[in-house]
């Protein structure tokens, strides 16, 4: 983290799946000296189906209760939901905003072919991300504009 910066630090990483949002948020981990919340991680270490979407929720909303204590002390908290949705991104911003912290988005993307081939390569999920699910995702995906970016604070990288 920058020496120069004594706030604490809220880093959202935002993006489909294959879209590289993992790579970026253990780099962001170790560079910001952040704790990271993904959900994703936590249900391979419980043994729960990542698509289990009633308890993928309830462990983010668990992440959320514990990344506010850290921002409020003072911490680095990376959250790497996705957050596809753009009220997920402003709720997230206001609330670290009232805790002090400065808040910054990263949002990746990339073709939709794309993020097929690294999904496919990645071969992480059982079962497996169809196209079909994917291309429904595209179109459920919220991408923040030019507008919604400039709400934010400015990575320190």
């Amino acid at each position: 983290m920058n020496e120069s910066s004594t706030k604490s630090r809220l880093a959202i990483i935002c993006g489909l799946p294959g879209a590289g949002k993992t790579t970026l948020a253990k780099r962001l981990e170790t560079e910001y000296a952040a704790v990271r919340f993904s959900p994703d991680d936590w249900m391979h270490a419980l043994e729960i189906d990542i698509y289990d979407e009633p308890v993928r929720a309830k462990i983010e909303q668990l992440q959320w209760k514990l990344a506010q204590q850290l921002l409020s002390l003072g911490n680095n908290v990376i959250i790497e939901w996705g957050t596809w949705a753009r009220s997920e991104r402003d709720a997230l911003r206001l609330r670290a905003r009232e805790l002090g912290a400065e808040v910054e988005l990263h949002y990746l993307h990339a073709p939709q072919e794309v993020l097929f081939e690294r999904i496919s390569r990645r071969g992480t999920e059982n079962p497996p991300i169809t196209r079909e699910a994917l291309a429904n995702w595209v179109k459920l995906f919220q991408a923040p504009d030019a507008e919604e970016m400039a709400l934010f604070d400015r990575p320190l990288e």
